[in-house]
């Protein structure tokens, strides 16, 4: 008969297979850590989602209250900076981060204020499910297009198609805007598709630079506050913020900085580390749907068929394009 191993406490134990052994084994921790591992990758993921998806929810919440695209985009940043201040310039005024100030500059370029200007502005003409499907989708597609361009990264049948059913999902979201919005919709959607793009520009740095997307964020967040700060005060000023409330603005603080900054950053590079690249390249495609999900529950926020339609299609293509 075969032999069957089991590991009990007191060490190595050799059982014949059909005995009625009535002492159950011991799970061992070799045993237990792949799937603890596998559930707190999931676990990062699904939160590195959510809580980008709640930074377009908030976002929305903010403009509703009286906020700025401006107003939030300062929130982003200038909550965290004086805390990663010192981690940023600890080697010295000359590296942020440890890098050059061109490559800090640019980094904050793509992901610092432009981005979150373009992403907050349409919601200014736009609803809510646009702007949580269209900026993902033109992440993705953009990453798939720059890192073919400059990394060579072959293109696969696969990703061709799926980046082809995304494109068509963004199609149903710009013809809803053409139809019943008009030419500030249009001008809405296109604003979330150069935030994406902004992202996806963002990303093929951080690769072809080699750099920690958590000392990149922390680089962005600190970089952004001392380019930003001074800008907003003298351009926008303060006074929707001070109407606001400071109930407002706290949720805008602790939405944008640890939800959808930083925060979602760790949480998803925690899910890359646990999962690996291939598996964590799943969960920003679950942001549209939580965004939906969020901003129903909680801002009312009911998605018209159109956008559950254009929403369908493109994760059909996010699927094709996450496939080995």
């Amino acid at each position: 008969m075969p032999i069957v191993k089991l590991r009990s406490a007191d060490g190595l134990r050799i059982v014949s297979e059909g005995v009625n052994d009535r002492t159950p084994p011991n799970i061992s921790d070799a045993e237990a850590r792949p799937l603890s591992k596998l559930l707190l990758g999931v676990l990062c993921g699904a939160g590195a989602a959510f809580g980008w998806a709640a930074g377009f929810v908030g976002a929305l919440h903010g403009i509703n209250a009286g906020l700025r695209p401006e107003d939030i985009t300062l929130h982003r940043y200038i909550w965290l900076a004086p805390i990663l201040v010192y981690f940023v310039f600890r080697q010295g005024l000359s590296r942020p981060g440890g890098m050059s100030w061109p490559r800090g500059l640019a980094l904050t370029f793509f992901a610092g204020p432009l981005l979150s200007l373009f992403s907050y502005y349409g919601f200014l003409a736009v609803p809510l499910g646009h702007g949580a499907v269209i900026q993902p989708s033109a992440a993705a597609v953009g990453g798939l297009l720059l890192t073919a361009l400059f990394l060579s990264e072959p293109l696969p049948r696969t990703r061709i198609v799926g980046a082809a059913a995304i494109v068509a999902g963004l199609v149903v979201f710009a013809g809803e805007s053409a139809t019943t919005i008009g030419t500030s919709g249009i001008l809405g959607d296109l604003s979330f598709v150069m935030a994406g793009l902004c992202w996806a520009a963002f990303g093929l740095l951080l690769s072809l630079w080699r750099v920690d997307p958590l000392r990149a964020a922390a680089i962005v967040s600190v970089l952004s506050t001392l380019i930003y700060l001074p800008v907003h005060a003298v351009l926008f000023g303060y006074e929707p913020m001070i109407a606001a409330g400071i109930q407002e603005n706290l949720l805008q603080g602790l939405v944008q900085t640890i939800f959808a900054g930083p925060g979602g950053v760790f949480l998803f590079t925690r899910a890359v580390v646990l999962l690996g690249p291939g598996r964590a390249a799943v969960f920003p495609a679950l942001v549209p749907l939580f965004t939906m999900t969020i901003g129903f529950f909680l801002l009312g926020v009911v998605p018209t068929m159109a956008q559950l339609a254009g929403l369908l299609i493109v994760l059909i293509g996010f699927a094709f394009v996450l496939r080995r």
